[in-house]
């Protein structure tokens, strides 16, 4: 009559071992060097060393910004730096951040997508935007390196629409005023 409980005790414990072990399991040695790769990349960026960024993207990467604009080859990608890093972007409020492990394909390719929230000077303002970005990697002479890396913010809600919807209402509310000040000035013109 005592085995049930120690039986039980031992059967359960066996269970929780192997769903552990599972849980557990070796990650790929490849999530680590990937790891650095990120916090390389967002190091140089958040200085502003574009060549340190240079130094961790394959030499046909493929970028494609917000605005749509597309950078290929590692010159491609300074040159946008130097036109627009410079003075538009402010830095990271949250960098970028995986939502799960990249997504490994063979030894030496990857897929990882997430999410960042970085601060920008446009329009003469200070803008935060939430996007989403993914990134494909692939391992090249042994170092992991950043081939293409596509970010994107929602179309219908994010600050620059915003910012025009409080125009087009300043807008409305002045065109408003001002019919309101012509019709009056008019109605005094034929009644006076």
């Amino acid at each position: 009559m005592n085995r049930f409980p120690t039986t039980l005790v031992l059967a359960v414990g066996l269970v929780l071992g192997l769903a552990g072990s599972r849980m557990h399991a070796a990650e790929d040695p490849a999530h680590n060097e990937l790891r650095a790769l990120r916090t390389q990349v967002i190091e140089a960026i958040t200085k502003g060393d574009n060549e340190a960024v240079m130094q961790h993207v394959h030499p046909q990467v493929v970028v494609t910004w917000q605005n749509a604009e597309v950078c290929r080859g590692v010159q491609g990608l300074r040159d946008f730096f130097n036109r627009m890093a410079k003075d538009t972007f402010r830095g990271y409020k949250v960098p970028p951040t995986p939502d799960d492990l990249t997504t490994l394909h063979g030894g030496d390719t990857g897929v990882v997508s997430g999410y960042v929230v970085a601060e920008y000077n446009l329009l003469g303002r200070k803008l935060e935007f939430k996007s989403r970005w993914t990134a494909t990697v692939v391992k090249e002479g042994g170092r992991w390196l950043l081939a293409s890396y596509h970010i994107s913010l929602n179309a219908l809600d994010n600050p620059i629409l915003d910012t025009a919807k409080r125009s087009l209402l300043w807008v409305g509310l002045g065109a408003g005023v001002a019919g309101l000040l012509i019709g009056v000035l008019i109605a005094r013109r034929f009644m006076g």
